[in-house]
């Protein structure tokens, strides 16, 4: 029996349109759960620091796609030209996914509500769930021994 995803092709919903998305339902269960706020010292830091890290990493991401001359649109992955495996992509083979996740994990944070990670998680499971398995069938028909000897050696989030 194949993995959730395995037998589906890649959603039409684009990453970058699933992400507001998820920030509110995030920020909608925020709203409605006055009771479950919270604040900590350094809560707006600790905000800051992930949208950075966000932000940086996801830049990385970008740029080794464009250095590497190949698309970025998920929608295609069946159009990629080569196979991006230097700089961040050594450490996770979705760094533009991490950065987002990590941005929805500051959003949720700012919200001040325990139910504010909730965008991150349902992103999350959103790509693990239905984006990344028909990319990674795209890029294994594309590349073969060379992608997953690749999926073997980096993880697939961090």
């Amino acid at each position: 029996m194949p993995a959730p995803g395995e037998d589906r092709p890649a959603p039409r919903l684009p990453p970058l349109a699933v992400a507001p998305l998820a920030a509110v339902i995030a920020w909608l269960a925020a709203r409605s759960t006055p009771s479950l706020a919270f604040d900590f010292p350094g809560r707006a830091a600790l905000v800051l620091v992930l949208g950075v890290a966000a932000a940086s990493v996801g830049l990385a991401g970008v740029i080794e796609f464009r250095r590497a001359r190949t698309t970025v649109n998920p929608l295609q992955p069946e159009r990629a030209s080569s196979l991006v495996t230097g700089g961040v992509y050594r450490h996770t083979r979705n760094p533009m996914y991490v950065a987002v996740a990590t941005a929805l994990l500051a959003w949720g944070l700012w919200l001040g509500n325990a139910l504010g990670p909730l965008g991150a998680v349902l992103f999350i499971a959103w790509m693990d769930r239905l984006q990344i398995p028909p990319e990674e069938r795209a890029l294994a028909a594309l590349f073969g021994k060379e992608f997953e000897r690749y999926r073997r050696e980096v993880r697939r989030w961090l």
